[in-house]
C-alpha cells in the first residue's frame, strides 16, 4: 500500500550550510573506486583548494519552464520481505512511479550497507540514496532496507541534494513512517510543469542537445564529487580509448558491475563526455549519446527501441540479451559480439600515444596545483577538453577533405588526426558511415593483397 502525502504540518525546508554538498567520497582499500559497500562514506577532508567539481552535461531535457533545480517528485522505497520492493510513500499523489521501486534499490543491494543511484524515469532523471540497517526483527528478517529519492527534469543539480537524501534514508530506517521533512522539502523545491507554446497539456518529450555541445554554458554543468574523471581514467587505463571510439560512433554501451552502483553511474557520465564535438555541421545524422544511468530488467522494453545510449546495470542477465547492446563492459573487460566492431577492441600505437599525452597533461596540471597557490585548475575540465579537441581535430580534417576536389583521405590525414592509419582503418570507415561524411578512404587494408 502506497501512502500519499503526510498528515504532519509542513515545515519549509531551507537548504543552508547543514545541507551543503557532501565531501567527495574517497577510494577505500580493497574497494572499487569510491567505496559505499563496506563502511559507507570514508571520512576524509577534501583535497586542498578543491571544491566539489562541476561537469558539462552531454544531454539535457527541456521541460517547459521547469528550472533544473526543481523537484517533480520525492519518494520512499522499502524492501518488504513478503512483497519485495515497493513504494512506501511519495509526493505528489498522482505522479507515475511505476518501476522506481526497482530503479532506486539496485539488484544485489542487500549485500551492502549504503549506495546512491542515478536513473531515468520517462522524461525525468532520478537520484536515490539507499541504506541497509540490521534490526532485531524476525518479521524483517534481521535487516531493514530503504531508499529515499527524487525526480527532476535534469540531472545537472541532483547531486546537491545527496546529503539531504542520505540523512533522510537514515531517518526513515531509524524512525519509519515520519515523512514531514520530506514533505517540507518537496513543498520548497517542487516544480510545476508548464505546457509551452504548442505543446499541449501532456508531458513534453525529451529533447537532447545536438552533437554541437555548448558544453561551457553554466546551466549545463553537473555538480559531482571531485575526482570523477580521475577515477574513470585510473579504472579503465588505456581502454578509455576503446570506449572513446564506441562513444563517438554512438554505440549502445552497457556497463555491468555488482553493487555499489553509484560510482558506476559516474562512469556512464564520463563515457558520454568522451564524445563531445563543438564543430557546426557535425552530428546531424547520428543520435545523441544518452546517459541512461542505472537500468534493470524492467527497462528492457525501452532499451529495445534505443539506437544509442550509455547505461549501467547490476543484473548479469543482460549479458545474454545481446540484441539490447553493442558493447558490454564487465569490470574492466570491454567486449562486443559484433564481428565488424572487433578491430576496435585492439589498442594501437596512436591510442597509446593519446593516453601518454593525456597523462602528461594531468601531471603538468597537478604540478601547477602544487607550485601556484592561487592556481586552481580542474582535472575534469582537462579531461573533457582533451577529448573535445581530439574529436574536433578529426571532424575538421574530415570536413576539409570532403570539401576538397578529390575527396581523398590518406594515411597522412589519418596521422594528422592522431589516428593509426592501419589500426584505426575500421574505426574511420565506421565513423564516415555513421556521420554521413562523403570521402574516399585510400588507406590500404594490410589484410588484403
Amino acid at each position: 500500500m502506497v501512502e500519499r502525502g503526510d498528515a504532519a504540518p509542513l515545515l519549509r525546508w531551507a537548504e543552508g550550510p547543514a545541507v551543503s554538498p557532501p565531501r567527495a567520497p574517497v577510494p577505500q582499500a580493497g574497494g572499487r573506486g569510491w567505496g559505499c559497500g563496506g563502511g559507507g562514506w570514508a571520512a576524509a577532508e577534501p583535497p586542498r583548494r578543491r571544491e566539489p567539481e562541476e561537469l558539462r552535461q552531454p544531454g539535457r531535457l527541456e521541460l517547459g519552464d521547469v528550472e533544473e533545480d526543481q523537484v517533480v517528485a520525492v519518494f520512499v522505497v522499502t524492501f518488504d520481505p513478503r512483497s519485495g520492493n515497493m513504494v512506501e510513500w511519495c509526493l505528489p499523489q498522482d505522479i507515475d512511479l511505476e518501476g522506481v521501486e526497482f530503479k532506486s534499490m539496485a539488484s544485489g543491494s542487500h549485500k551492502i550497507q549504503s549506495d546512491f543511484i542515478y536513473f531515468r524515469k520517462g522524461p525525468f532523471f532520478g537520484l536515490a540514496c539507499f541504506a541497509n540497517m540490521p534490526v532485531e526483527s524476525e518479521l524483517e528478517r534481521g535487516a531493514r532496507m530503504k531508499s529515499v529519492g527524487i525526480l527532476s527534469p535534469s540531472y545537472t543539480l541532483l547531486y546537491r541534494h545527496m546529503h539531504f537524501l542520505e540523512n533522510q534514508v537514515r531517518h526513515q530506517l531509524e524512525a519509519p513512517g515520519h515523512y514531514s521533512h520530506l514533505a517540507a522539502f518537496y513543498e520548497d523545491k517542487k516544480g510545476v510543469l508548464h505546457a509551452g507554446p504548442g505543446r499541449g497539456s501532456g508531458l513534453p518529450p525529451v529533447y537532447w542537445l545536438p552533437s554541437i555541445h555548448r558544453y561551457m554554458y553554466p546551466e549545463m554543468k553537473i555538480t559531482h564529487p571531485a575526482g570523477c574523471m580521475s577515477q574513470f581514467i585510473k579504472f579503465f587505463g588505456e581502454q578509455i580509448l576503446i570506449l572513446w571510439k564506441f562513444a563517438l560512433l554512438r554505440k549502445r554501451i552497457l556497463i555491468f558491475s555488482p553493487p555499489p552502483v553509484g560510482v558506476v553511474c559516474y562512469r556512464v557520465y564520463c563515457c558520454c563526455c568522451l564524445a563531445n564535438v563543438s564543430l557546426p555541421g557535425i552530428g546531424g545524422t547520428v543520435p545523441e549519446s544518452k546517459p541512461f544511468f542505472y537500468v534493470n530488467v524492467a527497462d528492457i522494453e525501452s532499451l529495445e527501441v534505443e539506437v544509442s545510449y550509455v547505461a549501467c546495470t547490476t543484473e548479469k542477465i543482460f549479458e545474454e540479451k545481446r540484441e539490447l547492446y553493442d558493447v558490454y563492459v564487465d569490470n574492466q573487460n570491454v567486449k562486443t559480439h559484433h564481428d565488424h566492431l572487433q578491430p576496435l577492441l585492439k589498442i594501437n600505437s596512436a591510442d597509446r600515444e593519446k593516453y601518454r599525452r593525456l597523462n602528461e597533461q594531468r601531471q603538468m596540471l597537478l604540478y601547477s596545483q602544487e607550485v601556484e597557490e592561487d592556481y586552481n585548475p580542474c582535472e575534469e575540465d582537462l579531461f573533457v577538453l582533451f577529448f573535445l579537441e581530439q574529436n574536433n581535430r578529426i571532424f575538421q580534417t574530415l570536413l576539409e577533405v570532403s570539401a576538397s576536389q578529390d575527396k581523398t583521405l590518406t594515411a597522412e590525414h589519418a596521422r594528422g588526426m592522431g589516428l593509426d592509419p592501419q589500426g584505426d582503418r575500421s574505426f574511420l570507415m565506421d565513423l564516415l558511415e555513421a556521420y554521413g561524411i562523403d570521402v574516399m578512404l585510400v588507406i590500404d587494408n594490410p589484410c588484403c593483397p
